[in-house]
């Protein structure tokens, strides 16, 4: 498995309503797109005030490579990105293949 995480930084500017489509749409994607196994959407609550201004984060899982594969160019990941730039002051995307014990 792979996982996407996104730490997100939005403009001033942006509004609830816009988030909230943002959100929806984040979470679809695993009914969407094959490969992406989950989607999580969080919002920063962490008492040590270091989150660098950086207020929401998005976690996906991918079956697998091939899954990251299909989502980056896929037609409604490309129409999420519509709805994101807009209103997308900051991001930062780490990626990592998920190792596991079991």
């Amino acid at each position: 498995m792979i996982r996407h995480i996104l730490l997100i930084k939005f403009k001033p500017a942006a509004d609830i309503a816009q988030i909230d489509l943002l959100r929806e749409l984040f979470l679809s994607m695993p009914s969407k797109i094959e490969g992406v196994v989950s989607v999580e959407w969080g919002i920063n609550d962490s008492p040590e005030n270091k989150n660098q201004g950086f207020s929401h984060s998005v976690l996906m899982t991918f079956a697998n490579d091939a899954g990251r594969l299909e989502y980056l160019p896929h037609p409604e990941h490309q129409a999420l990105k519509e709805v994101f730039r807009p209103i997308l002051d900051d991001i930062i995307v780490f990626d990592y293949p998920c190792e596991t014990v079991d």
